[in-house]
């Protein structure tokens, strides 16, 4: 966003940070940073490097509740999830944590506030790599528990084509987005 304003000062931003999917279609956004492939035809998307999320504890926490080791330990812990809907929970099953739907015990739609749950002591939750790793207060929580594949799409409207300032800021992102 630095090197963006530096180079477009005319140019101004406003981020919706939300795991809600904004309609794109309907402009409640020009640009989205999305985790699936769009899928309607009037939008434009680009594929970029997909990233990994782990699983995240404070060491406090995981003491707590005895160093959890094994998956089926590690699913009897709470859960700080993005929503009350069973993706989450399936998503990690597929990965072979057996975690139920009810262990998701604190939720938000907003990825910092999950985020900021987790540091605070009050479950597991997943958190980009890159993130999680750089983070001292908290650790891996089951270290041998393969990485959630994240993938990532930067999309926008078919305005991308003939708006020069929605060209400029989807570009901007993409390389600095590895994309």
């Amino acid at each position: 966003m630095a090197r963006l304003r530096a180079a477009h000062p005319g140019i101004t931003i406003d981020i919706v940070a939300s795991n809600a999917q904004a309609d794109l279609r309907r402009r409640e956004a020009d640009i989205a940073l999305r985790n699936v492939r769009p899928t309607q035809p009037d939008l434009v998307a680009r594929k970029l490097p997909e990233g990994a999320a782990r699983l995240y504890a404070t060491p406090a926490y995981l003491a707590s509740q005895g160093d959890p080791a094994t998956p089926e330990a590690l699913a009897a812990c709470d859960f700080v999830g993005f929503d009350r809907s069973e993706t989450f929970a399936r998503a990690l099953q597929g990965l072979g944590l057996p975690v139920q739907h009810d262990r998701f015990v604190v939720v938000s739609e907003s990825q910092l506030a999950q985020w900021a749950m987790v540091k605070a002591g009050l479950g597991v939750g997943m958190m980009m790599q890159v993130v999680g790793d750089a983070e001292p207060a908290v650790r891996l929580a089951l270290p041998d528990l393969p990485a959630f594949p994240v993938p990532m799409w930067l999309t926008a409207h078919r305005e991308l084509h003939t708006s020069r300032r929605i060209r400029v800021v989807f570009d901007l992102l993409a390389e600095a987005l590895g994309g």
